[in-house]
């Protein structure tokens, strides 16, 4: 490429996209949103007990830098060079909780995931000191219920459990952060000189951050007993909060900061009230644009902020409906079942029957998030029979994806009053055909996937770019580049879907109920040793 059109590529804007399963690092063009490299490292998830859902910290940073390096490797191997890169953002998994001491940099316990559930005892507890046991009690202030899925339950159960973490709030060394928190801390410098903030769109995943104010609750904090000196400072979702301190982006801008769902809200574009995404990633994620006034749902929906581009930008809110287990069912058939070798053969087993044959899979491995937050479900696959085989299984996998996001799109559509009448969706899932058209067929609309689905670091690049002392990325609507899509349309008829949606909640109804915080704990490991006794 000779040195004249390596000019005529302009600004270019670089995405940390920080998920559940991997850590990829993008980089795009400012004024085309061209994707022009990246590179993506799978995490390693922990599963010390059940329910129990963990990442190391350290490994999150370290796969950051390594998605950083070898982008950077790859751009120059294009003749691209990469001193264009302006501005980063960073796009995250949310309410993970990490907390770290500041003097070593070190992380003081495993990140506690957003999935993880050993925090139920902790929302039982808390539920008691809440009059009539009501967990949306906070709902008003935080747009949140009570629930083992955010921040606050996970800092309150290290504190309660870590005894290395109380003493380094004691000390005045402890510093609580969601991913995001962590990653900007870390790259900004650390433990010299580190800036601890977060975004307006992540705080408001805390139930510590009350979205009217835009600030830490200092009530919440007192409720849940959380130190409000080891919290990081609220910024909005663009602005430049530090400087790159190492590696080969040194010196460039971070100045983009959104949680995931947020970033792919900007990255489709649904700038406007009442548009609206799917993403399909570990879990399934549809949030609705409800503009500068925040929406209240009857229907098990949260509310969230959307975005806040610019220190003195408005804040938007949006509706969220959020599944728990959408691609993490496809990752469990392939690491716990090993019925494929790669999250891409489902697709095949599924198509190579085209039905679940009565079987119907609900993924409930956290319990069951919008529109129930029944904490008490498992997982279960019923309607077995002898005629089931695991492309049956594969298939009702997929099914369970599409039926969960038709429970939330039927929320949505009673909280918003006028129903979607197509769905946008992007995320990893998307590029399953199979899944789309399943997913167009349940729901009875068209399914709009853009053709480049990497909408989440899409939208992390724009609030990156756009950032007031970057200003190289519009987001004024005239200028934003129009997106090719791929459309899916419904080939069933409606009757079928609603037959095959009814068995489904019928299914949802048998996973209810199946948990109890009091089970006895010596039970697994009776019947453990009874195994090994008789093998003596």
């Amino acid at each position: 490429m000779a040195a004249s059109d390596r000019v005529a590529l302009g600004p270019l804007v670089g995405s940390i996209d920080q998920g559940t399963s991997s850590s990829r690092f993008l980089v795009f063009n400012a004024k085309t949103a061209e994707l022009l490299s990246h590179h993506q490292v799978e995490i390693q998830q922990k599963f010390p007990k059940e329910g129990w859902v963990e990442q190391d910290p350290k490994e999150i940073l370290k796969s950051v830098y390594e998605c950083v390096e070898r982008t950077c490797e790859k751009l120059q191997q294009l003749n691209i060079d990469i001193t264009n890169i302006k501005a980063i953002g960073v796009s995250n998994q949310r309410e993970t909780t990490v907390v770290w001491d500041k003097i070593t940099g070190e992380p003081l316990y495993n990140a506690i995931v957003w999935l993880d559930l050993r925090t139920q005892s902790t929302v039982e507890r808390l539920l008691k000191r809440i009059p009539g046991n009501n967990k949306s009690f906070f709902k008003f202030r935080t747009g949140l219920p009570l629930s083992t899925y955010f921040s606050a339950v996970k800092l309150r159960w290290l504190l309660d459990n870590v005894e290395e973490i109380r003493q380094a709030v004691d000390n005045g060394r402890a510093m609580f952060g969601t991913i995001d928190s962590w990653l900007i801390w870390c790259l900004t410098g650390g433990k010299n000189g580190g800036v601890h903030c977060t975004d307006v769109t992540n705080a408001s995943r805390t139930m510590l951050f009350n979205i009217h104010s835009l600030d830490w609750d200092p009530e919440l904090c007192q409720f849940f007993d959380i130190p409000m000196e080891i919290l990081p400072k609220v910024r909005s979702s663009s602005e430049i909060y530090g400087l790159m301190k190492s590696g080969a982006l040194t010196g460039v801008p971070i100045s983009g900061c959104l949680g995931d769902q947020s970033a792919a809200l900007v990255g489709q574009m649904c700038f406007q009230d009442g548009q609206a995404k799917n993403t399909y990633g570990t879990g399934c994620f549809l949030l609705c644009n409800t503009g500068q006034k925040s929406v209240f749902s009857e229907h098990g929906l949260l509310t969230t902020i959307a975005y806040k581009l610019g220190r003195d930008k408005p804040v938007c809110y949006a509706l969220e409906g959020s599944v728990a287990i959408a691609g993490a069912v496809v990752r469990w058939l392939r690491d716990n079942l090993g019925i494929v070798k790669t999250s891409q053969e489902i697709e095949k087993l599924a198509a190579e029957v085209g039905t679940s044959y009565g079987c119907y899979f609900v993924p409930a491995f956290s319990g069951l998030y919008a529109p129930y937050w029944e904490p008490s479900a498992r997982g279960i696959i019923c309607g077995l029979t002898q005629f089931t085989n695991k492309n049956h299984i594969a298939f009702a996998a997929l099914e369970a994806v599409c039926f969960q996001t038709r429970e939330i799109l039927d929320a949505m559509n009673k909280d918003c009053g006028i129903p979607l009448s197509q769905l946008q969706v992007d995320g990893g899932m998307t590029n399953n055909k199979v899944l789309m058209q399943l997913q167009s067929d349940i729901l009875c609309i068209p399914v709009v996937k853009p053709s480049m689905p990497e909408t989440t670091a899409l939208g992390a690049a724009m609030a990156a770019g756009a950032a007031e002392g970057v200003g190289i990325w519009s987001l004024n609507p005239g200028d934003l580049t129009a997106v090719t899509c791929e459309r899916f349309e419904p080939q069933i008829n409606p009757e079928e879907s609603e037959y095959r949606y009814a068995r489904w909640k019928k299914a949802v109804m048998k996973s209810m109920g199946w948990e109890t915080s009091e089970a006895p704990s010596n039970v697994i490991s009776i019947v453990s040793l009874r195994i090994e006794s008789t093998e003596d």
